[in-house]
């Protein structure tokens, strides 16, 4: 039974921006997280450990730290740097990160900008 594990919403500050205001102020990103995973997960189901399964609390807790750590310009460059921490899991065959920028500097009325990146270990 293989399956996927899906967080979204995830919503740390960070001070990522080209612009020097950002990096002074810093803004929330929000963090959508999909896992696909080369692990048959009936015995995490049958044994009820997390041990059996990828620990989202503990990879959450990393993803944050990404986000509240060094800034970058760009949330692609960002979201490439959370790809990578997903995939450090071996038992991660694939992963999709979407980094939300709801409050960019854009002088318009907008709902959110966000960059998706995917990666496979194929």
């Amino acid at each position: 039974m293989e399956g996927r594990i899906t967080l979204t919403g995830l919503r740390v500050r960070g001070r990522h921006g080209v612009f020097d205001f950002e990096r002074e102020q810093g803004q929330d990103f929000v963090v959508d997280v999909r896992l696909d995973l080369d692990l048959d997960l009936a015995p995490a189901a049958a044994s009820d450990d997390v041990g059996d399964t990828v620990h989202y609390g503990e990879l959450a807790g990393r993803l944050a730290e990404i986000v509240g750590g060094e800034p970058v310009n760009l949330i692609e460059t960002l979201a490439d740097r959370l790809l990578a921490a997903c995939l450090d899991d071996p038992r991660v065959s694939a992963a999709e990160v979407t980094v939300h920028k709801p409050q960019a500097p854009i002088p318009l009325e907008f709902a959110d900008v966000a960059v998706t990146l995917r990666r496979s270990r194929a």
